[in-house]
């Protein structure tokens, strides 16, 4: 039987390059976010990818989404974002509130609903999409610290918590990655700044380059847990360790 994976957060970047991946893998994919639009499109696209509506801050959305599955095979909680790069004395609270509300209580809500399903295919993978961020802080990282550094922890006490069951706790953590998205949305649609993030970066990983690295763990035999993965550009030696050639 065709194995399940859910992806959240697949209408771009990071989780739009695991739906693909997956489904080239052979997997039942379903791609799971807000902009249905967005995800008919990779469908169409792609064989085996299955488009649903998906709202992690909602608990309403998230179970209508795993009361329509029969079954999951692979759970890839990517669904987060960052929100403003404020000084933690100047954040608004209402972004902190937000970041928390995505990347961790999202990856709660989803984890919890799916997770009888998981220990029902025998061998099920959950996957963390988590970050440098929750390894080490930085200035301006704020809220999107505190959050993966939460996230990182879920996916530590559940590696713990589900040990005698056939489920594997993943952790995927990322440093410098250049999507289309992450870093406009940080800086509010500011493009400049955005793009000043990879400036005289060479080789930033891409969404394809940690999509392959999720798929690669979630493939290993049953046996082979990745309690954690942490990639990042050859040009990045820490997260303030960058190395960039001066502009022509």
């Amino acid at each position: 039987m065709t194995k399940t994976a859910v992806v959240t957060g697949a209408s771009s970047g990071i989780g739009w390059a695991t739906a693909r991946r997956l489904a080239t893998e052979g997997y039942d994919v379903v791609a799971a976010a807000r902009r249905v639009d967005r995800l008919e499109k990779l469908a169409a696209e792609v064989a085996g990818v299955r488009p649903m509506a998906l709202d992690v801050t909602s608990q309403e959305s998230v179970d209508a989404l795993a009361g329509a599955l029969d079954r999951c095979d692979v759970l890839v909680n990517n669904a987060g974002g960052a929100f403003g790069l404020e000084p933690v004395i100047e954040a608004d609270p209402a972004d902190w509130q937000r970041m928390y509300d995505v990347n961790v209580l999202g990856t709660l809500r989803m984890t919890k609903a799916l997770a009888p399903k998981l220990v029902e295919s025998g061998d099920g993978v959950l996957v963390l999409l988590t970050s440098t961020a929750g390894l080490v802080a930085y200035e301006g990282g704020g809220g999107y610290v505190a959050a993966k550094h939460a996230q990182k922890s879920m996916a530590e006490t559940l590696r713990l918590e589900l040990y005698d069951r056939p489920v594997r706790v993943v952790e995927i953590a990322p440093g410098m990655v250049r999507t289309e998205e992450f870093a406009l949305t940080r800086f509010r649609g500011d493009q400049e700044a955005a793009d000043r993030v990879y400036q005289g970066v060479a080789h930033p990983l891409t969404a394809d380059d940690v999509a392959d690295a999720i798929a690669w763990s979630v493939t290993r035999p049953a046996h082979f847990n990745v309690d954690r993965m942490v990639i990042r550009p050859r040009a990045q030696a820490a997260q303030h360790r960058v190395h960039r050639t001066p502009a022509p």
